[in-house]
C-alpha cells in the first residue's frame, strides 16, 4: 500500500515567515482554547499534516496512538518531512517545520495542491505547547530523529539505527508529543468521544486511507476505512431516521476548486448540515454554507412555481427555515491551501467570497435539472416543505400570542412561579421542580433573594415530534418560556434570559429521568444556546439518608451508601437506619435545602453539548417516531437500567 508517486517535495519547498515566541504567551490565539478542546486541537493539527500527504496522493495509512503516559503519536506512510538543510537558512527542514511559525510546504502549489493546514503553524505550535516532542522521519531507507523540549531542539537532526516510536512503515513521518501541563492546566488528556468523531469524519472525507487507532488509556483498538465519500457520511448522519429519498450527490471542479454536496431529507423536524474545507470541519460555516443555503432555497422555490404556479399552496414563497426542516446535507470544498481564507488558525469559518458564488451556481444549476428529471423526489421534498411552512406560520402566530402576553414581564409572569428578589440575571437561578408537592417544599426551602421556583405538573410534551405552535399550546412549556423571558423561535433573544442558572430538579427514579429527558429535548431543539452558553443544570438529589444516632449522612449512589454503612458498622455496633428517598416530596424543606439547593453543599451537573451530531442522533432515536432504533437501544442497554422494584 506504500505510496509510489514522485514529487519535488524537498528542503527548498520550505519557507519561513516568523519565529515561535508568541505561541506560549498567547496559546489561545493559535488553538482556540487551553481547555480540553485545545488538547484535541493539537492532536488534530498533527493528524492533519498526515492527511495533507493523503490528499496530495502520497499516503495510504495513518496510525494514531494515545498512550497511558499521555503521549500522543501520529505515524503516516507519506513522503516524510525533508531532513536536508534549507539552503537559505542552513538549518534542517525538519527542524524548521517543528520550531518556526509559518514554516512549511503549504505556501506554494508545488508540494501541496490541497491541504487542511493553512498557515503552516500546526506542527510548530504543537511543539511549542508540548513538554516533550519526538519527531522521526523515514526517507530514502534511513531513519532521522530530533527531540524538543517546549519547542526547543534538544539536539540537531541525526540519523539513527532504529525507531523508538514503533515506526513500522517503510517511509513517512512519526510525531509523538506530550501536552504541557503549564499550558493545559485543566487536563492534558483528549476528549475521546470528540476525537473518535473527528477521525471518523476525516476517514469518510478522504477515500481509501486506512486509519488505525490504539487508545491505550481506555484499552480501545479500532480502524476506519471508507470508500463511499460524503455519501457514506450522509448515510451515517441519517442513521435511525426515516429518509424521504435517495441521496442527491453534486460534484463539480472549476479551476482547481472542487465542490461536493450531498443532500437527503428525512422525516424529522431538525436541520443537520455539515461543512468541510480540505477535511477541516468548519463548525461556524462560512461562504460555502451561505452559497449552499441560498441555492437550495432558490431551486426549491423555482420548482414549486413550476409545479403550482406563481405562488405555492399557502400563498407565499418558502423561507430558508421552511427549506431546512428535516434536511441532512454535507458541503465539502477542496482547494489550494495558498488561496484559503479562514477566520483564525482554528479554521472554523470559511471566508473566501468566490466560493460562495461557486457553490451557489453549482448547487442551483444541478438541482434545477435534478427536479425536472426526478419529479417523484421533487414532490416528496415539496410535500415536506409545505408542511414545514404551514407549521411555521401557525407557530409564528402562537409565538406572537405568547410574546403579547409576556410583554409586561413581571406583571404577567405565571402565577405558579415563585420569583426571586434579585434582578441581576447573572445572580439568579430558577428551579424547574417535578410535581406540585415537591414544588411547595422547594418554595419553602429556597433562598428567596436569588432562587426562583417553577413547579411542573406531570410530564411535559415530547417536543422532538412537535411543531412550535403545538409546543407553545402546552401550558407548562408556555409558562416556562414566559418565565425565562427571552422568547422562542427565530426572534429569540438570549440577552433577555432572566436566570443564568436553569436547574432541572426531578425525582431520582425512572419517571424523574423521563421528565428530565423531555425537558432536555425541549432545550436542545428550541433553545440550544441556553445549553451552549452553560446555563442549564440538573440537580442531584440524594438517594439515601443514613442515620446512626444523631449523625445524618446523605448518599447519592448505592455504592456510596454501602461503603458508608460498612464504615459505620466497624466503629459502632448499632445498625444504621437507611432511608431510600422515592421522591423530592419526601424531604422536608430543611433537608431539601441542605442536600439539593444550598450552593455551598449541593451537587449540580452542567448540561453540555460536546458532540452535536451524536446528540442529535440520540435525541432522535430516544424521542422520535422511528421505533426499531429505540427498541434496539432498549434491548442492548436493558441490563444497565436502574429499576425501582
Amino acid at each position: 500500500m506504500a505510496a509510489t508517486k514522485k514529487s519535488d517535495y524537498g528542503a527548498d519547498s520550505i519557507v519561513v515567515l516568523e519565529g515561535l515566541e508568541p505561541v506560549r504567551k498567547r496559546p489561545a490565539m493559535y488553538i482556540g482554547t487551553t481547555a480540553q478542546y485545545g488538547v484535541n486541537h493539537c492532536l488534530n493539527e498533527i493528524i492533519d499534516n498526515s492527511i495533507d500527504e493523503a490528499l496530495a496522493g502520497y499516503c495510504n495509512r495513518i496510525e494514531i496512538r494515545i498512550e497511558e503516559n499521555n503521549y500522543m503519536t501520529v505515524i503516516d506512510d507519506g513522503r516524510g518531512i525533508p531532513v536536508d538543510k534549507v539552503p537559505k537558512y542552513n538549518v534542517s527542514a525538519l527542524e524548521m517545520v517543528m520550531t518556526k511559525l509559518h514554516a512549511g510546504g503549504k505556501f506554494s502549489d508545488g508540494a501541496y495542491k490541497v491541504s487542511g493546514g493553512l498557515h503552516g503553524v500546526g506542527a510548530s505550535v504543537v511543539n511549542a505547547l508540548s513538554e516533550h516532542v519526538i519527531a522521526e522521519v523515514k526517507r530514502d531507507g534511513n531513519i532521522y530523529r530530533q527531540e524538543y523540549k517546549r519547542g526547543v531542539p534538544m539536539y540537531h537532526v541525526k540519523k539513527v539505527e532504529k525507531s523508538i516510536l514503533n515506526f513500522n512503515f517503510e517511509q513517512g513521518t512519526a510525531i509523538s508529543f506530550l501536552p504541557d501541563k503549564e499550558i493545559f492546566k485543566e487536563t492534558i488528556e483528549i476528549n475521546n468521544g470528540i476525537f473518535k468523531k473527528q477521525v471518523k469524519e476525516r476517514a469518510y472525507l478522504i477515500n481509501n486511507v486506512y486509519f488505525r487507532i490504539f487508545n491505550n488509556k481506555v484499552k480501545e483498538k479500532y480502524a476506519y476505512f471508507f470508500d463511499g465519500g460524503i455519501i457514506s457520511l450522509l448515510r451515517d448522519m441519517n442513521r435511525g431516521k426515516k429518509t424521504l429519498h435517495d441521496a442527491i450527490y453534486i460534484h463539480k471542479n472549476v479551476d482547481g476548486k472542487d465542490v461536493q454536496v450531498a443532500i437527503q431529507y428525512n422525516q424529522s423536524l431538525n436541520e443537520n448540515i455539515h461543512t468541510f474545507v480540505n477535511v477541516i470541519n468548519t463548525h461556524e460555516g462560512g461562504t460555502h454554507l451561505t452559497g449552499f443555503k441560498t441555492a437550495l432555497t432558490k431551486a426549491i422555490n423555482n420548482y414549486a412555481k413550476k409545479e403550482f404556479g406563481e405562488k405555492d399552496k399557502n400563498g407565499e414563497t418558502f423561507s430558508g427555515d421552511d427549506v431546512k426542516e428535516g434536511l441532512a446535507a454535507i458541503v465539502y470544498i477542496k482547494m489550494s491551501a495558498t488561496n484559503l481564507q479562514f477566520e483564525g488558525q482554528t479554521k472554523t469559518k470559511l471566508g473566501n467570497s468566490e466560493i460562495q458564488t461557486l457553490v451557489q451556481q453549482t448547487v442551483f444549476e444541478y438541482l434545477e435539472t435534478y427536479f425536472e428529471e426526478n419529479p417523484k423526489t421533487g414532490r416528496e421534498i415539496l410535500g415536506k416543505i409545505f408542511l414545514a411552512q404551514k407549521a411555521r406560520l401557525a407557530a409564528k402566530a402562537a409565538k406572537e400570542a405568547v410574546m403579547r402576553k409576556g410583554a409586561l414581564e413581571g406583571a404577567t409572569l405565571p402565577g405558579k412561579l415563585a420569583d426571586c428578589q434579585e434582578k441581576d440575571p447573572s445572580l439568579c437561578e430558577i428551579f424547574m421542580v417535578e410535581g406540585n408537592s415537591a414544588g411547595g417544599t422547594a418554595k419553602e426551602a429556597r433562598n428567596r433573594k436569588f432562587q426562583a421556583i417553577l413547579p411542573l405538573r406531570g410530564k411535559i410534551l415530547n417536543t422532538e415530534r412537535a411543531y412550535l405552535d403545538r409546543v407553545l399550546a402546552f401550558k407548562e412549556i408556555k409558562d416556562l418560556v414566559v418565565a425565562l423571558g427571552m422568547g422562542i423561535g427565530e426572534n429569540i433573544n438570549y440577552a433577555k434570559l432572566r436566570y443564568h442558572k436553569i436547574i432541572v430538579m426531578t425525582d431520582a427514579d425512572v419517571d424523574g429521568e423521563h421528565i428530565l429527558t423531555l425537558i432536555l429535548t425541549f432545550f436542545f431543539r428550541h433553545m440550544p444556546d441556553v445549553i451552549r452558553k452553560g446555563h442549564l443544570y440538573a440537580a442531584q438529589p440524594p438517594l439515601f439518608k443514613v442515620q446512626q444516632g444523631k449523625q445524618v449522612h446523605y448518599m447519592y449512589s448505592d455504592e456510596e451508601k454501602d461503603k458508608l454503612v460498612a464504615q459505620l458498622l466497624t466503629k459502632q455496633t448499632s445498625q444504621p437506619n437507611v432511608q431510600r428517598y422515592k421522591g423530592l416530596g419526601e424531604m422536608n424543606p430543611d433537608q431539601l435545602w441542605d442536600t439539593t439547593m444550598d450552593p455551598e453543599r449541593r451537587i449540580l451537573k452542567q448540561i453540555m453539548i460536546t458532540e452535536a451530531e451524536e446528540s442529535d442522533r440520540v435525541f432522535s432515536m430516544l424521542m422520535g417516531d422511528e421505533v426499531p432504533p429505540r427498541k434496539k437501544f432498549i434491548v442492548t442497554h436493558a441490563k444497565m437500567a436502574n429499576l425501582d422494584l
